[in-house]
Order: C-alpha cells, then sequence, then structure tokens
C-alpha cells in the first residue's frame, strides 16, 4: 500500500468511525464541531482562513486545520471554548462546570473546564470496547486507585493517612505518597490488606506503581484479591509493567487511554489493541516519514464531541501511536481507529546516530527483553550517546545485566551508538508522579519527523 492510498483510508475510516457503508452519526458530529468552532468560538476565528468550505470534505477540510496545543489553550483562556449557547457563569457557580488544571511541568499545564457528568459517560463509553469491562463495570463498583495522589487522591509527606482519610464515595486511594521509590514494606503490605477488607470490583492504576506492588506481592508471597476488571492509566504502560502485574493479578487487564482535555480516546481490547472511542471523540492522524517509521507510525489529534461546555478541534495531546497494519482487529470491534500500540510521547523521542527517530516503545520492547531488569530510564546525551539507569531484580547479576541492556540499546541506536549503563536500587518519577522511561537531553525537532504530504505547515 502506498504512503497516499494509506493515508486515504487513515482518514476515512480511523477519523470518522468506520467505513463509509457504516454509521454516519460521527461523520455528522464531526460536521457540526467544525462549524460550530469556526462560526462561533473565539479561539478557531483564526483557523477561518484555512477552511476550503462546506461543500468539501469532511476529512478534506479537517486535515486542513492547524493542531490545537497546550500553548493555544493558555492563550485564549477557556472561555473562549465554551459555546455561545451556554452561561459561563452560572455555569460555575452552580457547581455544573469547574476549572480544573492538568499537572506536570510549566509547559504542561493548562487550565481547563471539567464536565463531570461528561467524562462519565465518555468513560462508560470506552468500558464497552473490553468485553470484561463491558460486563464488570457499572460507574458505581467499589474501586481502589493507586497512583501518584498528584494525579488522584490525598498527598501526604509527612507520616500516612488513615483508611477513613483515603475513602472517597466509593473509591478507594492507595497511596498518599508522591514516590513510590520511597515505599517501605510496610506501606506495600498495608495496601496489600486494604485491597483485601476493601474488596474492590475494580483496580485502576498507574503501571508502574502497580507493578512495584506485585513485584512485593510476589517476593512476600501475599495473597491479594482478584478485582473483576484491572485498567492500567495514567502514564505509558511498559512490557516490563505488564509482565509484573501478570505475576501477582489474574483479573482481566487492560490500558485505557485519554487525557483531561479529550476524555477516554482509547480502550485496549481483550485481543490486545486499542480502539477509538467513537461516541465522544473524532481522531485524525499523521503519519510520521518513511525513514523514521511511517506511515503506520504517527501522532494524533483528538476533537471532542458531546461536551456542551468544552470545544476541543484537533486537539495535539503529544502521542504517538503505531496503527494495527491488518486494520481490522480480531475481537471483531471495527468501528473508528483501532491502535496496535501507543508508541510513547512525541517529546520522549530520540534519534540514532543517523538522525532517524527512535520511539519509546522500541527502546521498551528492547528493554524488556533483557530479563533481571526490573526498571529502567534511557537518556540521549549527545547525537551518539545515550545513558541508560537500570534496577536489577534481586536474583539478576548487576554486570549481565549492565552487558546486555548495552548490547539491547545497540542493537536500537546502531553500532555506532556510545551506551553507558549504571544500576541502583530504585527510580523516582518526574512531577507529577510519572515515570518518563526514554528521555532526549538535546535539543531535536519532532517537526522534521513527520511526512509533510500530510502535516498541514500551519499545525
Amino acid at each position: 500500500m502506498s504512503a497516499s492510498e494509506n493515508q486515504f483510508s487513515l482518514t476515512r475510516g480511523a477519523s470518522e468511525g468506520g467505513l463509509a457503508s457504516e454509521k454516519r452519526l460521527p461523520i455528522s458530529r464531526s460536521l457540526d464541531t467544525l462549524e460550530t468552532a469556526l462560526a462561533s468560538l473565539p479561539a478557531y476565528q483564526g483557523w477561518q482562513k484555512f477552511d476550503p468550505g462546506p461543500g468539501s470534505d469532511i476529512d478534506i477540510r479537517y486535515s486542513r486545520m492547524p493542531a490545537l496545543t497546550k500553548a493555544d489553550m493558555r492563550a485564549h483562556g477557556v472561555r473562549a471554548f465554551v459555546p455561545p449557547n451556554q452561561d459561563f457563569d452560572h455555569g460555575i457557580a452552580s457547581g455544573e462546570i469547574e476549572y480544573v488544571k492538568t499537572s506536570g511541568t510549566t509547559d504542561e499545564q493548562v487550565t481547563n473546564i471539567w464536565h463531570q457528568k461528561w467524562w462519565n459517560a465518555s468513560e462508560r463509553a470506552s468500558w464497552q470496547l473490553h468485553s470484561s469491562a463491558a460486563q464488570s463495570l457499572t460507574g458505581s463498583q467499589p474501586e481502589a486507585i493507586l497512583t501518584s495522589p498528584l494525579c488522584a487522591g490525598m498527598p501526604c509527606e509527612a507520616g500516612y493517612l488513615p483508611f477513613e482519610k483515603r475513602r472517597l464515595g466509593r473509591f478507594l486511594f492507595l497511596n498518599e505518597k508522591v514516590n513510590p521509590a520511597q515505599w517501605t514494606p510496610e506501606h506495600m503490605d498495608r495496601m496489600v490488606d486494604e485491597l483485601n477488607a476493601f474488596q474492590p470490583q475494580s483496580l485502576e492504576a498507574n503501571p508502574s506503581f502497580l507493578a512495584k506492588l506485585s513485584r512485593h506481592i510476589v517476593r512476600a508471597k501475599k495473597s491479594v484479591v482478584q478485582p473483576r476488571m484491572i485498567v492500567l492509566t495514567y502514564e505509558y504502560p511498559s512490557v516490563l509493567h505488564y509482565r509484573f502485574i501478570r505475576e501477582a493479578f489474574a483479573a482481566p487487564l487492560a490500558s485505557s487511554y485519554g487525557c483531561t482535555e479529550c476524555g477516554y480516546v482509547f480502550m485496549e481490547c481483550e485481543a490486545g489493541r486499542l480502539h477509538q472511542n467513537t461516541q465522544f471523540c473524532r481522531v485524525d492522524f499523521q503519519p510520521f516519514a518513511e525513514e523514521h517509521g511511517g506511515p503506520q507510525v504517527g501522532r494524533i489529534l483528538v476533537t471532542t464531541f458531546q461536551n456542551p461546555w468544552y470545544i476541543v478541534v484537533r486537539f495535539d495531546v503529544g502521542d504517538l501511536v503505531r496503527l494495527e497494519p491488518q486494520g481490522r482487529c480480531p475481537c471483531g470491534r471495527n468501528g473508528g481507529m483501532t491502535v496496535a500500540a501507543i508508541e510513547g510521547r512525541l517529546k520522549n523521542v530520540t534519534i540514532r546516530p543517523d538522525g532517524k527517530a527512535v520511539t519509546q516503545r522500541q527502546i521498551d520492547r528492547a528493554m524488556s527483553a533483557v530479563m533481571g531488569v526490573e526498571e529502567y530510564q534511557v537518556l540521549q546525551t549527545a547525537r551518539a550517546e545515550y545513558a541508560a539507569s537500570i534496577v536489577c531484580s534481586p536474583s539478576g547479576r548487576p554486570s549481565t545485566c549492565r552487558k546486555q541492556v548495552g548490547e539491547a540499546l545497540r542493537s536500537v541506536y546502531g553500532n555506532d551508538a556510545k551506551v553507558s549503563v549504571n544500576t541502583g536500587r530504585a527510580l523516582s518519577p518526574d512531577i507529577p508522579g510519572k515515570y518518563r522511561l526514554v528521555k532526549p537531553l538535546i535539543a531535536i525537532d519532532p517537526g522534521s519527523f513527520f511526512d509533510r504530504r500530510y502535516v498541514s505547515m500551519t499545525a
């Protein structure tokens, strides 16, 4: 399949929730959303000049639009994204909506409008994309949450919070510490005891946090309750995370992908692919150039549906995906985009000495193949220099792990790569509690990776 043929199929099928012979409802939502944004929202007034007009194909119209960035959101302010028929001040005063600020570094933070009813509806729709989630999750089930308290929960660095202070309705927040590197065995024992006492039907977790707890469960030979469903969210799920979690938990396991701005965008199915939540979003795809992994690898731009308070069009979530090469999934769900894997964040892409892009998932697959590695982080320190920090399992030999990690990284970056590896007892996450498994410390132009035929020069 040529690049142009592939792009046409991606635009028509992935963006609009299926083939042209299938339901046209998502196309109607795409049309209504775009025309409302261009006609009446201050944030998009400057986009009108890019629109080829109502007579053009809806996918062509979307492809001519810029990408919406967090910088754009900060510059315009939240009111610029609120439909004119809504009384913003009344919505805030009544509690129907509220301000929410995303976490992370300064360039990642943005203030959004939070509409809980829309968020809940988006989440419920995503559950239908995994058979066990559809059967087990109702929105009223007891749920335990294991993540950084800066993402969800109550932080407490001085001492510990009692059980009652970490209960909120049907939720139990298992952890109050920001850095899991500082967890003690007693703290993890408490988490296990509380899981067994609380008997949650579902467990939502940051994958690195749950992987660490799972290693403790296995080594301490603890018995732990098996929820009916485990949903991984908040950060990139490594192959290592899945492996360690599977050693302690036999419950159905799925990765949920979304963000504060866009709600629930993808949900992993029982066959291991991720499916688009077509009722609540449109997803546009912009491929990398072939030399950088395209046309199957590229970034996604998300447009939200059904949020009466906040219209987001072609938001650059900052992540890369790898499309399912067959286009269809063994699970039988074929509406919308089918993703074989999340490739990681664009800002975490590193480069080989020859300049070719290397995604986080490429590094993760190589590192996860080294037995004895429990945690890792890979930094690109110069054009051809890479430094890895690893945590070895108690049964592993650090010298052997270092040697094999070096070989694994050179298999990705090439023989010209200079690789150094050091071992430690634990690694700490970035704020607000998400591990960056791969990070470039050199200036890299991510725009150079894209196939310019399918990325608007205005994006």
